[in-house]
């Protein structure tokens, strides 16, 4: 069966990008007679807000978004990540560099300082995974055939900040997929990269592999993502059949035109019944509405 899921982050409101993201996997699930989880990627607790939580929740509900399945929240699972960790132990190592002491060395990947063995007396900041050389494909359902030498683009990548606690993203990501049984991802282009570092880890755990579609994404009219960072406009329900319209067109669906000026229900109806990731533009950052 498809699973999908929607997995925000909670550092701010949702705004039109987290929008066009929810309402792209939660149609393609829809259309695949599949499941769609919400899951609230809080690992980095430093950054992410109690309140914020709540206010995401909210916000999808007053949309018309509904997770079939209860909500996972990423700061109650520190135990299940440092399990999967250790079984992967003979694949990582302590490094001490710290983030200075790599941007000095003057190249973009980090250069396996650490590899083997970190500095003596110096403060352990991270356990990282090794990479190699071999090419990490997969065939992106919308922006086709994607490649990357890790070893060469990137180099060994953290999952655990040593003096925080804090567990990767990647390393969260792919370990809650693999968790709650997701068959497919929909996501922005912008986390492309993102997808041959899950597909190591993925690999070294011993998990399935699974299907990806990157979607635009989207922007503003100087060209930046719309983020929290860049003070993206937070989301309006009592606006939910206009943005949920816009969404649509943003995606290339060509939602009619009054649709915006029907109840919410009725957008959902004709969405569901209409959607078609064909239509997707593949471009991979588009200014929004």
């Amino acid at each position: 069966m498809y699973r999908g899921r929607f997995a925000p982050s909670p550092t701010g409101p949702l705004h039109f990008g987290s929008l066009v993201a929810a309402l792209a996997s939660c149609l393609e699930a829809r259309r695949n007679s599949g499941k769609w989880l919400v899951r609230i990627e809080d690992a980095d607790t430093l950054r992410s807000r109690n309140e914020a939580s709540t206010e995401i929740l909210s916000t999808l509900n007053n949309l018309g978004f509904h997770s079939d399945e209860p909500v996972i929240f990423q700061s109650s699972r520190s135990a299940v990540y440092q399990s999967e960790l250790s079984r992967i132990a003979a694949f990582t190592y302590p490094c001490s560099c710290s983030r200075k002491e790599i941007g000095e060395t003057g190249v973009a990947n980090y250069p396996g300082t650490c590899r083997q063995g970190a500095s003596q007396g110096k403060t352990i900041r991270a356990i990282r995974v090794r990479v190699d050389s071999e090419p990490i494909c997969f065939d992106d359902l919308l922006q086709g055939r994607f490649c990357s030498n890790l070893e060469v683009d990137l180099g060994d990548f953290p999952l655990l900040q040593t003096t925080t606690g804090i567990y990767s993203y990647q390393l969260a990501v792919v370990v809650d997929d693999e968790a709650q049984a997701v068959t497919d991802v929909v996501r922005g282009a912008d986390l492309l990269d993102s997808t041959p570092r899950q597909i190591h880890l993925q690999r070294l755990l011993g998990y399935r592999m699974l299907r990806y579609l990157h979607i635009p994404v989207a922007t503003g009219w100087d060209g930046e993502k719309l983020s929290k960072q860049t003070l993206a406009p937070a989301l309006e329900p009592a606006e939910a059949s206009r943005l949920l319209c816009e969404a649509l067109n943003f995606l290339g669906q060509c939602a009619p035109d009054g649709l915006s000026r029907q109840d919410l229900t009725s957008v959902w109806d004709w969405a569901n019944s209409n959607w078609n990731r064909l239509r997707l533009p593949a471009c991979p950052a588009l200014p929004a509405p």
